[in-house]
């Protein structure tokens, strides 16, 4: 054996464990979405160096699709891995934002953030905008976003055009979001969870993969997981958010046949949600909410466990790692699996602590500690305990990568030189430059190294020095838990996230659905029922989402119906008003024999709004 072979065959066994400031990670790490914003900036912006970007977002298709997230490096809005990063900064916040501390305002207006652009996106209950911007052009250009000269063209899921693994998301980012407004701000949680039931109808009813409508993002995000996935974890969020037996029923009738019980995975992410959903699941039934489908539940906790004992290397089927240790599952930014194992890893040795079990896997059983261990020790690896002693998170620690694949940070900020930087003259001048950049990306998590724990912090070399905002938001949770610890808190009861100022009343639970049929004569061909879906206090008035639903009993099509509606004090959603009168949505001509159309609105009395029926055709 040649010294030199030596020397590297033992030097994971050399490396020096530091103790890292998880609070200041935590800080940096939330700090980072602030680059990434689109859209007209806040005067509360901290990152200075940024500028507003994206102005005319939405303006050609007829829509204001104006804010939201840049995804990585680039300038393109993609739709699934933005959703996919809102509930991963959800759910960090609704089981450890008591222990972010100062942090937790800054984390949930990263969340708002997402949010206010995804309700934008979603302009009606069947249509949602999944991308903004064209990979293609976005790449052959290197532009700063306030000068980006590249297409903003928009592209839609619809009916025509399905799209259920992003609608199946972007209902789960909506539901994890109402639950973080629920006591900050209960109408905005309230408009958040009308825009989940919707997406989550949208998801079901018109089945369909995202990247087979919006075929320009295959190249970048394709669902090859496909959206079965995507439903159950809809589904899941939807339920830990109302507790409707419902979406519990959802979970338990459809396990089977949507891979829930089925699929054991060694990987969790923006594509592949059933580890996410298997571990919610078995949240769901130690916390004793299992009921009938108890045997179900457990066959998703199986699958859940299977997970957790993989990341441990005390599984059948265990994830690669490389040799100091650090999971590995792709070159091209393998960090986005190490965040977002590691949270699960922390919330499910947190749920087995709670509930006063072990983790059951093939080689044993272990205790949950382990589990927390094992998710610590991929922290402290991105944060520098590793064979280069690189912090892997920009601007945290005295080693950290320089030369940041991110078109924004790579470039002289807009503000110290708003001189115009051009398509490919961004390339020759910026892109190509051999020296750190100009401005600091803080926070950021890059790719990472390789399987062999290599790393080389060039621009060029996107695979490890790009960054993504699903590599930080489930870090989020794991930095919280490891600077605040536990205190002792059940993790299966019911969640309480901490005031950040004086607020209103916290929401009542959802009001048993009491259902009103219109009066209507056994030969009239229109049926409309109306039920209380959900009720909350605000300012010590109480609201009310009614879910309306007109279903066509006749034979025959039904158009140009008319509904007159009275006694109404909120906005309403899923109808056009016309003339005084509310008519279909544009994009429905008709209604066949034997179909219903549903549409919401929030009232502020305990008894529905008068709905009855003006005129209609039937031909």
């Amino acid at each position: 054996m040649s010294p030199l072979f030596f020397v590297l065959a033992f030097l994971p066994l050399m490396i020096t464990a530091a103790s890292h400031d998880y609070g200041e990670a935590l800080s940096k790490s939330i700090l980072f979405f602030e680059a990434q914003r689109s859209g007209y900036l806040p005067a509360t912006q901290r990152v200075q160096w940024r500028g507003d970007s994206g102005l005319s977002d939405g303006k050609i298709n007829g829509v204001d699709l104006v804010g939201g997230y840049y995804d990585a490096g680039d300038n393109v809005k993609f739709g699934l891995p933005m959703a996919f990063t809102i509930t991963m900064m959800c759910w960090s916040i609704i089981e450890y934002g008591g222990q972010m501390d100062g942090e937790l305002g800054n984390a949930v207006d990263a969340v708002k953030w997402g949010t206010d652009y995804l309700i934008k996106a979603h302009p009606q209950p069947y249509v949602l905008y999944g991308e903004v911007g064209d990979g293609n052009t976005d790449h052959y250009c290197w532009q700063r976003p306030e000068d980006m000269t590249t297409s903003r063209a928009a592209y839609k899921i619809d009916p025509s055009h399905p799209g259920s693994d992003l609608a199946g998301e972007t209902a789960a980012a909506m539901a994890a979001a109402s639950i973080v407004f629920r006591r900050y701000n209960p109408s905005y949680s309230a408009e958040l969870l009308k825009h989940a039931y919707q997406l989550f109808d949208f998801a079901d009813k018109y089945r369909g993969k995202y990247d087979s409508s919006i075929t320009i993002a295959q190249k970048y995000y394709r669902s090859v997981s496909g959206y079965a996935d995507e439903l159950l974890w809809g589904a899941a969020w939807l339920y830990k958010a109302t507790n409707d037996e419902y979406y519990l029923d959802y979970l338990g009738n459809n396990g089977d046949a949507l891979g829930g019980t089925g699929w054991a995975m060694t990987e969790f992410g923006w594509d592949v949600k059933y580890p996410g959903v298997q571990t919610l699941v078995a949240k769901f039934l130690m916390a004793g909410k299992g009921g009938k489908y108890a045997p179900v539940f457990e066959k998703y906790q199986e699958k859940a466990e299977f997970f957790m004992c993989s990341c441990l290397g005390k599984g059948s089927l265990n994830a690669q790692k490389t040799p100091a240790g650090l999971i590995f599952r792709q070159r091209w930014n393998n960090m986005q699996f190490v965040t977002s194992a590691s949270f699960l890893a922390t919330v499910y040795s947190d749920y087995l602590t709670s509930a006063g079990k072990s983790l059951s896997c093939a080689n044993g059983n272990f205790s949950p500690s382990e589990l927390l261990s094992f998710a610590k020790s991929q922290v402290d690896y991105i944060l520098g305990d590793n064979p280069r002693a690189t912090s892997y998170m920009v601007g945290y620690g005295n080693n950290y990568p320089q030369q940041v694949h991110h078109r924004a940070s790579s470039i002289v900020s807009y503000k110290a030189d708003p001189s115009f930087v051009s398509c490919r003259g961004g390339y020759a001048t910026w892109f190509n430059r051999k020296a750190s950049d100009p401005n600091l990306l803080t926070g950021a998590i890059v790719g990472g190294p390789d399987a062999y724990d290599n790393f080389a912090d060039q621009r060029d070399n996107y695979e490890q020095t790009e960054p993504a905002t699903y590599n930080n938001a489930p870090l989020l949770g794991i930095l919280a838990r490891l600077h605040g610890g536990h205190n002792g808190y059940n993790q299966l009861l019911q969640e309480e996230i901490p005031a950040l100022k004086p607020i209103a009343a916290d929401p009542k639970p959802a009001t048993k659905p009491v259902v009103s049929p219109a009066p209507v004569s056994s030969t009239n061909p229109i049926a409309i029922s109306q039920k209380v879906t959900a009720s909350w206090d605000h300012n010590g008035e109480t609201y009310y989402r009614y879910s309306t639903t007109i279903t066509n009993r006749s034979s025959k099509n039904l158009k140009n119906l008319k509904l007159n509606i009275s006694g109404l004090y909120g906005t309403l959603w899923g109808l056009t008003e016309s003339g005084g009168s509310y008519v279909f949505p544009p994009w429905i001509n008709s209604m066949p024999a034997g179909k219903s159309i549903e549409f919401v609105y929030i009232h502020s009395a305990a008894s529905p709004a008068d709905v009855s029926v003006s005129s209609y055709t039937l031909v």
